[in-house]
């Protein structure tokens, strides 16, 4: 997996690309999200869109991050995820907990409003 991350508008934007399966690049993503909450960045999207799998521990990775930044009050929300993650995010019930939008744009709104 890859990622890239750009702080705008006090939001954190992290793009994924390939397979989130958690055991390395998801320490990695955890440790970015330390400490864009240790500079007072609370609010996060994580564009799923070119993510092709993801499995057990990379289901691990989102929760983690989720949990960290509503301890903060803060929020995630999921962009465009495929309709392979929809539905493993449909079937796990994290579709419940997780705001899942289609765009960035729509991304940044519903921070915003937070």
């Amino acid at each position: 997996m890859k990622y890239t991350s750009e702080v705008k508008q006090n939001i954190l934007s992290i793009q994924l690309q390939g397979d989130l399966i958690g055991e390395t690049n998801g320490m990695e993503l955890v440790d970015l999200v330390n400490d864009k909450i240790n500079e007072s960045i609370i609010l996060c999207s994580i564009d799923l869109s070119q993510v092709r799998y993801m499995n057990s521990s990379g289901i691990g990775v989102l929760i983690t991050i989720l949990t960290k930044f509503r301890n903060k009050g803060g929020e995630v929300v999921l962009v465009s995820p495929s309709e392979q993650i929809k539905k493993l995010l449909i079937i796990t019930k994290l579709n419940a907990i997780f705001l899942i939008v289609n765009s960035q744009e729509e991304a940044i709104q519903k921070l915003i409003q937070k």
